[in-house]
């Protein structure tokens, strides 16, 4: 055992920056062959705000009127505004769909293998994460892709491009949440009932499909449970974003918040000390 151990170590050690981007680009592509091989899943990502945007905004225009905020410095079309919210829905199931795959994978053994590799866990969880957020990109540009025929884009091309580092970030924070999550669920079955607590009180008490001085206008506590939800801030993070503008409090809030889930999902799977170990114990 101790010679096994011994000799382990030094491979471990004498990993360089080729074997980890090998190691990475290994992630990733499986993760994209996933992905295609997969293509429901890019249809039902565009399915939902599709329905939200050509259906339920058509009919909230004349009710949800959106008055002057920033970073809008003019009335906008109900469409507009919920556009920014809409994309944050495409990155949080993404995300979730992503953490299911874990689930999956933990369960047909092949989450076991990777984590025995010789690499640092916390590189190949932060990897698994870095390959779900490269799909929620893809996901979310094919969307903003069928918005703009609907004539629905930020006032300037340059916003589909500085919008990326808030895509990014927001898809980093909402797939290391369903990574955290899928290390508490021990079977494939009961994904769909935890995900149903997470992901529609965190898309509906946000700021995603109005504003909080309408929320705060019917019901003071709501608005104060949408402003500490870090959904609301990543919905901010990428509408500001659009428009070539940094909401700094939601850049805080969406970074701090991604620290913190990751650090908690990487401790979770560490089967030492995290939940992994007490969800495969005897």
């Amino acid at each position: 055992m101790s010679g096994s151990t011994a000799s382990s170590t030094p491979g471990a050690q004498g990993l360089g920056l080729a074997q980890y981007a090998i190691c990475l680009k290994g992630i990733v592509w499986r993760e994209a062959l996933r992905y295609w091989h997969q293509r429901e899943r890019f249809v039902s990502a565009l399915v939902r705000p599709l329905v939200w945007l050509f259906i339920f905004a058509a009919g909230f225009r004349s009710v949800l009127g959106v008055s002057i905020i920033p970073p809008y410095d003019t009335y906008v079309l109900y469409e507009v505004y919920i556009t920014p919210g809409l994309i944050a829905m495409i990155e949080l199931f993404s995300g979730m769909q992503s953490s299911l795959s874990m689930v999956y994978d933990r369960e047909m053994g092949n989450m076991r293998t990777l984590l025995v590799s010789p690499f640092p866990r916390w590189f190949l969880l932060t990897s698994k994460l870095a390959a779900g957020t490269a799909v929620s990109l893809a996901q979310v540009y094919a969307f903003l892709l069928v918005a703009y025929f609907w004539e629905i884009e930020p006032p300037s091309p340059w916003g589909y491009l500085t919008v990326l580092p808030a895509l990014v970030l927001a898809g980093l924070m909402l797939g290391a949440l369903g990574m955290l999550l899928s290390s508490l669920i021990k079977q494939l079955e009961n994904f769909a009932g935890v995900m149903n607590f997470v992901i529609f009180p965190m898309f509906f008490a946000s700021s995603a499909l109005y504003p909080l001085w309408r929320v705060k206008e019917g019901s003071p506590w709501l608005a104060t449970i949408c402003e500490l939800n870090p959904f609301t801030h990543a919905v901010e993070l990428i509408r500001f974003a659009l428009y070539e503008q940094i909401n700094f409090l939601a850049l805080a809030v969406v970074l701090g918040t991604t620290i913190f889930f990751l650090g908690a999902a990487i401790a979770a799977y560490d089967p030492s000390r995290g939940m992994l170990k007490r969800r495969e114990g005897p």
